[in-house]
């Protein structure tokens, strides 16, 4: 895998219907290294601390594998790097092959892969069509978020190697499927298996423990 873009925006308040928004959604690519830091990358920020951001969200990737696909269901060609809200556009990423708890060396930072992205409203600003969060999900074609193990320095052009598995084996395209079949059996069971994986985010755990919770008959 390589780094195509990396992508970074402050937040800023934009229309919304009758209102507007605060939203960190329209990132830009910049030329040169980037700082890594705990919680963020250098020049990028976070509107909504409450969804968004923090230690398990400080970086998402998403694969520029998947812009054509996009830009066919779409009918668009308008898609510049960080489109999709990305901070790391990444060549080659696979959520099929890519699991949660897997360690990325890129540049000289190293992070672990934490969760897949849930949609929200604020990317159907981004794309100006509110049909696209539920095609985002629907597709599977979510990226994930990155925890940073390593603070350090990256820049476009960049391997993304990766350095170690995570210990579960449980991919970031069969988690997210799981997780869209609430009353399904064997989507319960991965999920059950999800919780037992040390890097998975706080957020994704309780919102799957609460499910469990919810039907103790179909976890079994």
């Amino acid at each position: 895998m390589s780094l195509s873009s990396v992508n970074v925006s402050r937040p800023m308040e934009v229309p919304h219907g009758d209102t507007s928004v605060m939203t960190g959604i329209f990132k830009r690519a910049v030329v040169g290294a980037v700082a890594v830091r705990r919680l963020n990358l250098d020049g990028d920020g976070q509107a909504d601390l409450v969804n968004h951001g923090g230690e398990s969200k400080a970086v998402y990737a998403y694969s520029l594998d998947h812009y054509d696909y996009w830009r066919e269901a779409l009918g668009r060609d308008d898609m510049p790097y960080g489109q999709f809200s990305e901070n790391l556009t990444v060549a080659g990423l696979d959520e099929a092959r890519l699991c949660i708890g897997d360690q990325l060396q890129i540049g000289d930072a190293l992070f672990t892969i934490s969760q897949p992205r849930v949609p929200c409203f604020k990317l159907g600003i981004r794309f100006a069509d509110k049909r696209v969060p539920k095609m985002f999900a629907l597709s599977l074609r979510t990226g994930f978020y990155l925890r940073v193990l390593k603070e350090g320095t990256l820049k476009a052009g960049d391997t993304v190697d990766v350095v170690a598995k995570g210990v579960g084996g449980l991919s970031i395209r069969s988690l997210f499927d799981a997780y869209l079949k609430p009353n399904d059996r064997e989507a319960l069971r991965l999920l059950a298996r999800a919780i037992e994986i040390p890097e998975l985010s706080p957020e994704w755990r309780g919102h799957i423990g609460e499910r469990l919770a919810r039907r103790p008959d179909l976890g079994r």
